[in-house]
């Protein structure tokens, strides 16, 4: 017997073998089957009796034993399917859901229900997690991307700027539906605020001081772009990575740098130079001022004495001249000898040359009046005798010094 015998496999059916049936397996023979399996796994037994209402031997088909196991299969399947409209949202996400794909509501942290799919479907979003995404550059700075990187400056300069982007969700409604791709949204809009900002900036600005201030100032437009279209992103932080020009102009650029650094340190060491010189010249200026100022009140005051002297004695002179005339002689005349050395010379004697230190002596009686203690010499001072061929001319000089005075306050 071949395997394709549909006898094959059915041998120990004598009726079958003798009535050569070939034909599909009985309908009714199936219902049996199924109801008697039904009836098992609710624990019913089949009636002994072949009544109606239920199955004899011969195996009739009960209608209402299978309807209620059928209704019971239904509620738990209701029941499954009404729990699967349950879900969680954490604390760090909100729950959007949708109505036969179109938003209903945002729900808030906690266990919420919603029409199981496919009448209501949601998604959760997380609005505490910071997003990054990277302009210029994809991992690490030696992985430049020119297209997004090289910017060009107001003083038509070309750069090459690398920075981060960093942003959150703050709208879960927005972001889900006014954006597809939030992440080249982030860098597109990124990218727009940065090369706008280096357009109006110098080179050496954006390269080296203007950093934080071009970070700020690209935050605030960047938020500005993203909340003009709805994006439902909030930027929380903007990092400036690498500024430099480009490898090409690289060694000409530090050349430059060097040039500026060296007229840099040259202008300070100038400055100090100037700081030092410069206050004590002005010093030495105002200590002249004051000098010469000192000087002419000095002289203007000596001027005005002299001349309110010169005024008195006048006034006396009008009075008695004679008596101001030997006053004045004798007072110029003792003024002169106390600043010389006064040595008395016999000069028309034939005998040796005779001279009397004075100044000498008095310097001698002085230093022994101090040694004594300040007491006066008792002994007389001593006197040179006057000689006879002197007396004459000594008389003469004294007139003739009287004359020449006289003719001179004539």
């Amino acid at each position: 017997m071949s395997l394709n015998d549909p006898r094959w496999g059915n041998q120990g059916n004598d009726r079958d073998r003798e009535g050569n049936n070939q034909g599909p397996p009985d309908l009714e023979e199936i219902v049996r089957d199924l109801s008697r399996k039904w009836n098992g796994l609710f624990g019913r037994k089949r009636p002994s009796g072949g009544g109606g209402g239920g199955s004899d031997g011969g195996g009739n088909f009960n209608f209402r034993i299978f309807g209620s196991g059928l209704g019971i299969l239904l509620a738990i399947g209701a029941l499954v399917w009404l729990a699967s409209g349950f879900y969680i949202v954490d604390a760090s996400q909100r729950g959007v859901e949708l109505r036969f794909g179109k938003y209903s509501e945002t729900t808030l942290p906690g266990l919420q229900w919603r029409w199981p799919y496919p009448i209501d479907t949601h998604e959760l979003v997380n609005l505490t997690s910071v997003r990054t995404v990277e302009v210029g550059y994809r991992g690490a700075a030696r992985n430049t991307i020119l297209k997004e990187a090289l910017m060009l400056t107001d003083d038509e300069n070309i750069i090459n700027i690398q920075f981060a982007v960093q942003y959150i969700l703050n709208d879960p409604e927005n972001y889900l539906f006014n954006t597809r791709e939030p992440d080249e949204a982030v860098i597109q809009a990124a990218e727009t605020a940065m090369r706008e900002i280096v357009g109006k900036s110098k080179m050496d600005f954006v390269l080296y001081e203007g950093r934080e201030e071009i970070a700020s100032t690209a935050h605030s437009l960047m938020q500005s772009i993203l909340d003009r279209y709805g994006t439902g992103i909030q930027i929380s932080k903007v990092t400036m990575q690498n500024a430099q020009p480009p490898e090409q102009v690289q060694a000409a650029f530090d050349d430059a740098v060097k040039a500026g650094q060296d007229l840099e340190r040259q202008r300070n060491e100038g400055q100090a130079y100037a700081n030092d010189v410069i206050p004590k010249a002005r010093g030495t200026a105002s200590r002249l001022g004051q000098e010469a100022e000192g000087y002419r009140s000095r002289v203007i005051s000596q001027a005005q004495g002299d001349a309110s002297r010169f005024e008195q004695v006048l006034s006396e002179y009008s009075k008695a001249p004679k008596v101001t005339r030997e006053r004045m002689y004798i007072e110029t005349m003792q003024q002169v000898f106390t600043n010389t050395s006064k040595i008395v010379v016999d000069a028309k004697s034939n005998s040796n040359l005779l001279f009397l230190p004075l100044d000498k002596l008095i310097e001698q009686t002085g230093t022994s009046g101090a040694t004594s203690g300040g007491s006066s010499d008792p002994r007389p001072p001593i006197v040179v005798p006057p000689d006879t061929s002197t007396r004459a001319p000594t008389s003469d000089f004294r007139d003739r010094d009287a004359m020449r005075n006289r003719s001179g306050g004539r």
